[in-house]
């Protein structure tokens, strides 16, 4: 299942009642106390001296090292992140990609975990919505056409993998709306069973970034 501008208008619609589970499966229990707090994003490592051929030292950046200017939609998410791993429950839950959007392939492993699928996308007890809302309303706008073209793909994908009743995106007021569950409120599909997992496994590359955890 699998936590915008546009597309976001079904997760906004979600996080309003008890989270439901679109892309992720129930997990186990949180981290046992003593385990290393992960209140705070990892820092980005610092670049590092290594000898030249020359006998001076250069500078090693690092492959995972922020670019200058970063978004207030990356900041967004990083408050939202925090949120999460503190009020929101989930001490493990992933760093935002550089891109800002969420790693929804971590999250949803973290969510199919026994125990731990309930409040994946906005906390527990919806404890992290305002942050979550936040940095919806300031996602960078993407093309409408290409999002509905993305999720089209992978709607057919889906029922071609077997989960038949998987439901169209459609385009609303200029924007594209997810597909997915025929009735979100009272799921037809149980996001735990094998067949819908590989399901999504086969089609995740259907998804533009940004996109694979709304329908």
């Amino acid at each position: 299942m699998s936590f915008p501008t546009t597309a976001g208008l079904r997760l906004a619609a979600l996080v309003a009642v008890p989270v439901l589970a679109l892309s992720v499966a129930c997990g186990g229990s949180d981290d046992a106390a003593g385990t290393r707090s992960h209140d705070a994003i990892a820092d980005v490592p610092s670049p590092k001296a290594e000898p030249s051929t020359d006998g001076n030292t250069k500078e090693k950046a690092s492959p995972s090292a922020k670019p200058a200017g970063q978004s207030a939609f990356y900041d967004a998410q990083v408050a939202f992140v925090r949120c999460m791993r503190s009020k929101g429950g989930y001490q493990d839950y992933p760093d935002p990609k550089l891109s800002g959007h969420l790693d929804w392939t971590k999250i949803n492993e973290i969510g199919s975990r026994p125990g731990r699928n309930e409040g994946i996308k906005a906390g527990k007890n919806n404890a992290c919505v305002d942050e979550l809302q936040a940095a919806m309303a300031v996602e960078p706008k993407r093309d409408q056409q290409k999002a509905y073209e993305s999720m089209l793909a992978h709607a057919q994908c889906m029922r071609d993998n077997g989960i038949s009743r998987f439901t169209n995106p459609v385009m609303s007021g200029g924007n594209a709306i997810p597909g997915g569950d025929p009735n979100p409120g009272s799921p037809v599909y149980d996001p735990e069973s094998p067949a819908y997992k590989e399901a999504r496994e086969a089609c995740k590359t259907k998804l533009l970034d940004g996109l694979d955890g709304m329908q």
